[in-house]
């Protein structure tokens, strides 16, 4: 039997992930459909009610994976409860009549580069410690260079003159690092040739809203999860600042956690769980430096940031800063979210008028 491996989607990073599973077993992967509406659907059918919008959006991936051919699934989430819901997962995909191999990353709540090892030596047995090492520095770059790229968009889309350069850029490096043959040269070589582009633009001399944007992990970083947030934020022209990313996750977030704690001891006493504590100690950091508003996403039912909402309404009582919650649920993707946002904006807009 060809092995044929598939694997949720999060935004572009199937780039990245893609290319080390493909690199590291020497087999057929697999990517599912963007996430869209007949995938939340198709999840949400076969899921319990009460589990959250990632598990629905990555049943419905395995789902269409499995649909289009594969026979290997790898879960590699954690942080939260969702940690726990590979097995979950497993048994409805067998309930429903599908023949597959799932492989479980998570250990101890957090991915094993270890079991990924073991895996791909299994299925690669020619695959040894020094090339899988350096397929992974290979895509952990790619995810560094990618980051840099989609955060200078945010930060900078509303002082370009033309926006959609920005956003063309973006996509050069994403069709870039798709190529099959790439070396830690090339993807280095890629980023700096589309920063010096980015560089290249014309600015103009507007002093835009800025927007915080926090929350849970998932919902932040894939698009179709909170309907494309960030591209209505641009349309607006609004600056935006946001922190949770694959970078910060996998490489950032270890070295910083008792910093947070320490400077939002205030607020916060104790760690909340997946990226609760990260919400409150930027609302409070941004808070301090004259952030316009704050927008707080999370997926319906998510523990660690409802945790979270409290101490994030102090901040926004303390500083006087307006903070916007929104809970997607794979269902609310029109009216009533875009309503909501359209209101906070008028606010923002208002206060600063008021300031002139």
């Amino acid at each position: 039997m060809n092995n044929k491996i598939s694997f949720p989607h999060m935004g572009d990073y199937y780039i990245p992930i893609r290319y080390i599973i493909m690199k590291i077993t020497r087999c057929k992967v697999i990517t599912p459909t963007y996430n869209n509406a007949n995938e939340i659907k198709i999840g949400s059918q076969y899921s319990p009610s009460e589990v959250c919008m990632p598990f629905k959006y990555n049943l419905g991936n395995y789902i269409d994976a499995l649909n289009h051919g594969a026979n290997i699934l790898i879960q590699a989430g954690g942080g939260c409860r969702y940690g726990f819901f590979a097995e979950l997962q497993a048994e409805i995909l067998e309930r429903l009549g599908y023949d597959f191999r799932f492989v479980n990353l998570i250990k101890i709540n957090h991915v094993s580069l270890i079991r990924l090892y073991k895996f791909a030596k299994e299925v690669n047995p020619k695959l040894n410690i020094f090339s899988y090492l350096y397929y992974l520095l290979q895509g952990i770059l790619m995810i560094i260079y990618m980051d840099k790229l989609a955060n200078y968009k945010r930060i900078n889309s509303a002082k370009v003159c033309n926006y959609s350069k920005l956003d063309l850029i973006n996509k050069k490096i994403q069709m870039a690092y798709q190529k099959n043959k790439l070396s830690i040269y090339k993807i280095v070589k890629y980023y700096h040739k589309y920063h010096k582009e980015c560089l290249a633009l014309k600015f103009n001399n507007n002093n835009p809203l800025k927007i915080l944007l926090i929350g849970e992990l998932y919902t932040l970083m894939d698009y179709e999860a909170n309907n494309n947030l960030e591209d209505k934020l641009f349309k607006e022209g609004i600056s935006i600042y946001r922190y949770t990313d694959l970078t910060y996750l996998l490489i950032k977030k270890r070295f910083i956690q008792n910093k947070i704690l320490v400077q939002s001891k205030k607020y916060i006493k104790y760690a909340l769980g997946a990226d609760g504590t990260e919400s409150v100690y930027y609302a409070l950091k941004h808070a301090q430096n004259g952030i316009d508003g704050i927008i707080h996403v999370k997926s319906y039912g998510c523990v660690p940031e409802l945790n979270a909402i409290p101490m994030l309404n102090e901040i926004s009582e303390d500083y006087r800063v307006p903070i916007l919650y929104l809970s997607y649920d794979g269902e609310n993707k029109n009216a009533n979210i875009d309503t909501k946002l359209e209101a906070f904006l008028d606010i923002l807009k208002a206060k600063r008028d008021k300031c002139k």
